[in-house]
């Protein structure tokens, strides 16, 4: 596997910024750009269990490792979801199960650094470098929005 890495700039405060990454409805705006429509099931509270759902009932299901309000989150990626359940781990899934997906943010004056960080097998490679970097864009955009 590998660890890709993605930064941008965000001219906001960290809490808007965390915001707009974790809130359902902001949440689904960004992540759009990885699968239209995609959302999540979950309390966002470390050590609980996430559903990351395509509208067709396909996903995965991950841990929150680490969460650190308006500072760090952390994923492991666990298994499988197909038809809205949890699929047991298959030789293909051990492939990329336990798999990370973090987001830091740094404040610097009146920035904030957003890096996030995700492990990834090859076949998805070009994929996340191609749309990771227009999800943030929309993270940044809406952060940086007036009230």
């Amino acid at each position: 596997m590998e660890t890709l890495e993605f930064k941008i700039r965000i001219k906001a405060p960290a809490e808007k910024v965390w915001s707009v990454l974790w809130n359902d409805e902001t949440y689904k705006k960004w992540t759009g750009v990885f699968c239209e429509g995609s959302y999540t099931i979950t309390d966002w509270n470390q050590g609980d269990k996430v559903h990351f759902m395509s509208p067709n009932g396909e996903g995965m299901y991950s841990i929150i490792e680490t969460k650190i309000l308006n500072e760090y989150m952390a994923f492991k990626h666990l298994g499988e979801i197909k038809d809205f359940k949890e699929l047991p781990i298959t030789e293909e899934t051990k492939k990329w199960s336990g798999a990370m997906e973090t987001y830091r943010l740094t404040p610097d004056d009146e920035f904030i650094d957003l890096v996030a960080q995700i492990d990834t097998v090859e076949k998805y490679i070009d994929y996340y470098k191609e749309v990771f970097p227009k999800g943030l864009e929309v993270v940044k955009e809406l952060s940086e929005e007036r009230e």
